[in-house]
């Protein structure tokens, strides 16, 4: 799937863009709704986390990634990262040619239409900080309860979701979030997952909302995401295989073993590129 074949008439070429490996649960999302596309996928690992950066750092990090994937010839634009979204989206859309979609605003429209009540947010520090939901929600007229959960990407990146031990753990450090966050927003009947990391954790937090008695709707914002961009692509369907190219900034053998659990399925080849510091 990593060979590049863009001479079909209409084939549309999508860049997508992560600090690292969160990121490859969008385009997960996006293959099976625009099959005929290529996917142009970059991880900035050299460079993460971004959560601990500035915002004028973190915009130059975004358009430095942004602009690599242009010249690659992307023809749209998917910033797969909460924290770029929150902080760079608009600076990338003014700088850029092409249409950039984020993932924050269709994870909040997502939750609009399903919202009864309330929406309780998951997501990092970093985005909880930003307030770039409860800004979006708020605007759609939802109220949002952010909850910042540091240590379920660590865990996510450790695997620690399947093996029984393990995966007791994460439902014990899910059990704890959660119950903070509930105390905090009673009436809230919508959860959306605010990282690119928790669609892999959203079994077990259905299972850990059961057991707490408060089942809710839960909104994956990577989902959200690529139905927004397959909203927004005016291609014709097609029957054709995806294609896909995959490029990092660093440790090429960690994204390829990581990564592959993000995606679903072996990556493959993946480039090493420098976008400098």
């Amino acid at each position: 799937m990593t060979t590049r074949d863009t001479s079909a008439p209409g084939k549309p070429v999508i860049g997508v863009f992560d600090s690292g490996f969160g990121g490859l649960t969008v385009l997960r999302a996006l293959l099976p709704l625009i099959p005929g596309a290529h996917y142009i996928y970059l991880g900035d690992t050299a460079r993460l986390p971004y959560g601990s950066k500035s915002r004028e750092t973190i915009t130059r990090y975004a358009l430095s990634s942004a602009r690599f994937l242009a010249d690659q010839g992307a023809e749209l634009l998917v910033i797969a990262c909460n924290t770029a979204t929150a902080l760079a989206l608009d600076d990338l859309k003014a700088n850029l040619s092409i249409p950039v979609i984020g993932v924050i605003e269709p994870g909040a429209q997502a939750a609009k239409a399903q919202a009864e009540a309330d929406v309780l947010v998951l997501a990092t520090a970093a985005t909880t900080q930003s307030r770039a939901y409860t800004q979006a929600l708020t605007e759609l007229g939802l109220k949002a309860t952010e909850k910042a959960c540091p240590l379920l990407v660590p865990l996510v990146e450790e695997g620690w979701i399947d093996h029984r031990v393990n995966a007791a753990v994460t439902l014990e450090v899910l059990r704890i979030y959660l119950l903070e966050a509930l105390a905090d927003a009673p009436r809230a009947s919508t959860l959306l997952l605010g990282c690119t990391h928790y669609p892999l954790l959203k079994p077990l937090i259905e299972t850990t909302l059961r057991n707490l008695h408060h089942p809710m709707r839960v909104i994956d914002s990577a989902e959200a995401t690529a139905q927004a961009v397959a909203a927004h692509l005016t291609t014709t369907a097609s029957t054709a295989a995806p294609t896909c190219e995959f490029y990092a900034t660093d440790s090429i053998e960690k994204f390829q073993r990581l990564g592959s659990n993000f995606l679903g399925h072996p990556l493959g080849e993946v480039r090493l590129i420098d976008l400098g510091g």
